[in-house]
């Protein structure tokens, strides 16, 4: 039950109509029980993972009163919770690559519950926040629950913070058709995010990612691009369909992304990309381990010890932890590189020309992040390196210029539609880069305009999405987390 099959929608209809229905006060038991009802259905009816969700959840909220109740054993209460949760996500994360290690196969209690590397995120959080005084502990278990096991986010995030959410969901909101209509557009982007370009994209990234060596050198470049672009619109579409869906039930969950791919350095590219996640890490990680505080070489290893715990949080296996390094080592370069940098700008007479620099900028960031991708994508460090060498060594720019891209599942007219797509994706990030609300101009317009733009967006979704040419919809990348 995806955010893109029929029985979430209707799974979606019940709850909300139920929720309106009951009175004010109780509305947020609904958000439970639907919530409940949700991850037992995803979860294949296992008992035991939604045991595992309770009893995490259980453990947090106990030793957090605790830590209130029983001040005198305060760090006591909170390095168990912290253990409780830590202690697991880390095993889960990293028994997959250790088995494989050894040709064996990883025990099916071992295997990660559906959503548990997010809602561990949010009990540790909690936690700290807790023995920080940063926020108030629930004293109502159901209630503190709900916070953990919310529905639209708790497969793929993002990861809240309890002063954000928790006060929303156990306020009954009254119905507002503003808010309903607003959620009802971001869930049609998110399936034009999802269908129209995710898993379009897919077609020729999947080709040529899963056929390596058989494509090589501008068939890699062409698939990292694609998969940058892949990568981008699967995520967003799952944050707009849990932010569409909350603002279904008066919820609003944190924006997870500013137009990440408009960013200048690699830095402000993690500013901008998964919002919550980045925060967390800056919180949790960086700042505990002494930030920028302690020395410019200490700063250098906290930002690299934050960019591998990124990198293990994404998945098991050398792979992902030089992903998440070679991020670290890009701002390390790039900073160490700034009065270089500076010195070219001002020879060349860039500051002269601020557009035309920042598109430099823009591109040189989106060049770095893409090779990255292309390791995060592979099915190993070592195929990953060899295909980026490949870009560079394998002469065959002239797939460019004949029909060869057509070969890798998609034929000229999808490719096209693909392109313009992109376009359009890329047309919205700009106005929205500019600050120009477009779901408020939406909603702006005249009554025969705005059902134009409903209907038209859902009939061009079925006519040119992946089911209109018989595909399936691609699991949501990040539910692989």
């Amino acid at each position: 039950m995806t955010f893109v099959s029929f029985n979430f929608y209707i799974f979606l209809s019940v709850i909300v109509f139920a929720y309106y229905l009951v009175p004010q006060k109780l509305r947020w038991t609904t958000l439970l029980l639907g919530s409940l009802f949700f991850y037992f259905y995803i979860s294949a009816y296992s008992t035991f993972k939604l045991s595992i969700l309770v009893l995490s959840a259980f453990l947090c909220w106990l030793f957090a009163n605790l830590q209130r109740k029983d001040y005198k054993r305060k760090n006591i209460w909170f390095f168990l919770a912290l253990a409780t949760n830590a202690l697991p996500l880390l095993l889960i994360k990293e028994a997959p690559f250790f088995f494989s290690r050894s040709n064996a196969t990883v025990p099916e209690w071992l295997i990660a519950p559906i959503g548990f590397s997010f809602y561990s995120m949010q009990l540790i959080a909690y936690t700290v926040d807790i023995y920080h005084k940063k926020a108030t502990p629930e004293s109502n278990f159901a209630k503190f629950l709900l916070f953990v096991s919310f529905f639209p986010q708790i497969i793929q995030g993002p990861i809240p913070r309890y002063n954000q959410l928790a006060p929303q969901l156990v306020t009954g909101h009254r119905f507002d058709e503003k808010k309903f209509v607003k959620g009802f557009m971001l869930i049609l982007w998110g399936f034009f995010l999802k269908l129209c370009i995710a898993d379009k994209a897919a077609v020729i990234v999947n080709a040529v990612f899963d056929q390596f060596p058989t494509y090589q050198g501008t068939y890699v470049l062409v698939a990292g691009i694609l998969y940058s672009f892949q990568l981008y619109a699967d995520f967003l579409a799952c944050t707009s369909f849990a932010q569409g869906t909350a603002e279904l039930v008066g919820i609003e969950l944190i924006n997870n992304f500013q137009r990440p791919y408009f960013s200048k350095s690699v830095k402000e590219f993690w500013r901008r990309w998964h919002i919550s996640l980045s925060s967390w890490l800056k919180d949790y990680v960086y700042i505990p381990l002494g930030g920028n505080k302690k020395g410019t070489l200490r700063k250098y290893l906290n930002l690299l010890l934050t960019f591998a715990v990124s990198g293990i949080w994404h998945g098991a296996g050398y792979k992902f932890i030089f992903w998440g390094l070679i991020h670290g080592v890009y701002q390390i370069i790039g900073e160490l590189m700034l009065p270089i940098t500076q010195f070219f700008s001002k020879k060349l007479h860039l500051h002269d020309h601020p557009h035309c620099k920042a598109a430099c900028q823009r591109l040189f960031t989106f060049a770095l992040v893409t090779l990255a991708w292309i390791i995060f994508r592979a099915d190993h460090l070592s195929t990953g390196l060899s295909m980026i060498l490949s870009i560079f060594t394998v002469p065959n720019l002239w797939i460019l210029t004949n029909d060869a891209l057509f070969n890798l599942g998609l034929e000229w007219k999808e490719f096209v539609m693909l392109i313009f797509c992109f376009l359009v994706l890329l047309s919205v990030s700009v106005l929205q880069e500019k600050g120009i609300a477009i779901r408020e101009k939406v909603l702006q317009a005249h009554l025969i305009i705005r059902w134009a733009i409903y209907i038209g967006t859902i009939l061009f979704i079925m006519l040119f999405g992946t089911y209109g040419y018989g595909f399936n919809a691609q699991a949501f990348i990040y539910g692989g987390f």
